[in-house]
């Protein structure tokens, strides 16, 4: 695998129309994405004392968490809206090798934060509702 640029590792929010345009939240600073899974576990007498998972089982999310600098961007808007209004958007990640994420995601934190005399920041956090298509 080769190495990628943090600046290409993007974060899009969807326009809510059919089919859904995305635009690119800016102002990132940083992104970060993980894969949860959670465990079934099938373990039984004949297991040999090792612990045997169901292939397929269990609940899957993906959580994802970026911070950057406030730009008033119209995306940022909607990405804003979405979190006051507690409803779930599409959302797409980007990597620089072409590859995406899409799915339906859930603003589950959103803080902005500013100093005097300085930029205004913010901190996002998403949880994925339903299944997040990898291509």
């Amino acid at each position: 695998m080769a190495v990628e640029k943090g600046s290409a590792f993007l974060l899009k929010v969807g326009n809510g129309g059919s089919p859904v345009v995305y635009a690119t939240v800016a102002g990132l600073r940083t992104t970060q994405l993980s894969v949860n899974g959670e465990a079934v576990a099938i373990t039984h007498k004949d297991s040999g004392g090792w612990r045997e998972l169901l292939s397929g089982a269990g609940v899957r999310s993906v959580s994802v968490s970026a911070a950057g600098v406030f730009t008033g961007s119209a995306a940022e808007a909607r990405v804003r809206g979405s979190a006051l209004a507690g409803g779930l958007d599409d959302y797409r990640l980007t990597f620089e090798g072409g590859e995406t994420m899409t799915g339906r995601f859930l603003v589950t934190r959103l803080d902005y934060a500013g100093d005097y005399n300085g930029e205004r920041s913010y901190t996002i956090a998403l949880e994925s509702s339903g299944p997040v298509v990898s291509a």
